[in-house]
């Protein structure tokens, strides 16, 4: 990338997909996708974890591996994730406590846009694509209803998870955070990685050093199936994908009604089990005039990403 203006893109691109990692429920995959870099991540996942970066160390060292791995997409992206990942540690935070519905309004209409920005790179809708994109929907409305499970501190199932929750943030409309939640593994690993922080303590450190395995394995493996599938099913997928987004509106309707609580890791209670209400029916200021301005900005903001096209490769 020679171009500055490609390096602040990229960077910008990365501070949305870090902000959207914030928010429960919204994938950073998401952000990946609208803003045109989906495959592309896909490919520098695979050949930073794949024997490509041996083959590239031997023909031609530290050069070689960076450009195996499309170094310079890869540091940008990241620095803009780790800069999305903090601001909206303190900014996305403030609205999801004190303007939630303003905030999943916003995040509906993104992601509105953006299945409709997917559905259309589906080359040829057959009964193939219209199965797949009903299988997507199905299975993220699914997810989106699903109860919570009960977790386990077995060292497989913690395996397990790692390998899941990173394959689910590498997709669209998926939140690696709520798979935890789902299988019953979030009050397991979220106590565990800040008793491993804070105290050093052995118990901990190897279940996160489990988890963490988990993920490296899913993001080798799952990176290669999703490049996989793209080559040779891409309609399929692409409608899978389409599907994923649509089912995941349930997820962030902006009327939610509380059914069940749980207790975080600060001690405090914060929901678990939402059921989508209408806004009539909604418990306390629905901001209805502000929900339907944020919906409409957030699918105006895709056109124009779309617009302005993605980044050169």
């Amino acid at each position: 990338m020679k171009n500055p203006n490609e390096r602040i893109a990229l960077f910008l691109r990365g501070v949305a997909m870090g902000i959207a990692e914030v928010i429960p429920g919204v994938s950073g995959g998401t952000i990946a996708f609208i803003t045109g870099i989906y495959e592309r991540l896909l490919d520098s996942i695979k050949n930073v974890l794949g024997p490509e970066v041996f083959r590239a160390w031997k023909s031609g060292g530290l050069r070689g591996v960076w450009q195996a791995v499309d170094g310079e997409f890869l540091l940008f992206l990241l620095l803009g994730m780790g800069t999305g990942l903090v601001s909206g540690v303190f900014g996305i935070s403030h609205l999801l406590e004190h303007y939630p519905q303003l905030l999943w309004a916003f995040f509906f209409g993104l992601i509105i846009a953006s299945s409709l920005f997917v559905g259309r790179q589906v080359k040829k809708w057959n009964a193939m694509s219209i199965f797949s994109l009903l299988a997507g929907t199905a299975i993220a409305l699914w997810y989106t209803l699903a109860v919570p499970g009960h977790g386990t501190d077995a060292l497989w199932f913690v395996f397990v998870s790692g390998i899941i929750a990173i394959s689910a943030l590498m997709l669209p409309g998926v939140s690696g955070s709520f798979m935890l939640v789902i299988l019953g593994m979030y009050t397991l690993i979220i106590p565990s990685l800040k008793s491993a922080l804070e105290n050093l303590d052995l118990a901990s450190l190897t279940i996160i050093g489990v988890f963490g395995a988990g993920c490296l394995v899913g993001l080798a493996t799952f990176s290669r199936v999703l490049t996989w599938l793209f080559r040779h099913y891409h309609d399929a997928t692409m409608a899978v994908l389409t599907g994923f987004m649509v089912g995941s509106l349930n997820k962030i309707w902006p009327w939610k009604k509380v059914l069940e609580y749980r207790i975080n890791r600060h001690g405090e209670p914060e929901p678990l089990i939402e059921r989508s209400v209408w806004p009539w029916n909604f418990e306390g200021e629905p901001y209805l005039a502000g929900v339907i301005l944020l919906v409409v900005a957030g699918i105006v903001l895709v056109y124009f990403l779309e617009k302005a096209g993605t980044t050169k490769e």
